[in-house]
C-alpha cells in the first residue's frame, strides 16, 4: 500500500500515514525501514499487519537509501 506521511512528532517517535483513499495508519518511527531526517510529506510504501502499517519504506531518495545499503560496501 502507498501512502504520504502526514504527520509526525519526533520527540514522541510516532506520525500518521494517510494513503490515496483518505485512510489514516499510526505508526512509531522503529517501523520504518529506510528513515529520513525529516518524514513529513514523504511518500512511502507499506505492509498492512493487523489493520497497522508494517515494513514502512520511503520511497524519495537512491536504492540505498531506501534498503538501507551503503554505497561502496558490500
Amino acid at each position: 500500500m502507498q501512502g504520504e506521511i502526514t504527520k509526525y512528532r519526533d520527540d514522541l517517535g510516532f506520525g500518521v500515514i494517510t494513503t490515496d483513499d483518505g485512510r489514516r495508519y499510526r505508526f512509531a518511527r522503529k517501523q520504518v525501514i529506510s528513515a529520513s531526517a525529516d518524514l513529513v510529506g514523504q511518500e512511502v510504501d507499506f505492509l498492512i499487519s493487523g489493520n497497522q502499517p508494517a515494513e514502512i519504506i520511503v520511497l524519495s531518495g537512491s536504492a540505498w537509501t531506501a534498503f538501507g545499503g551503503i554505497p561502496g560496501t558490500a
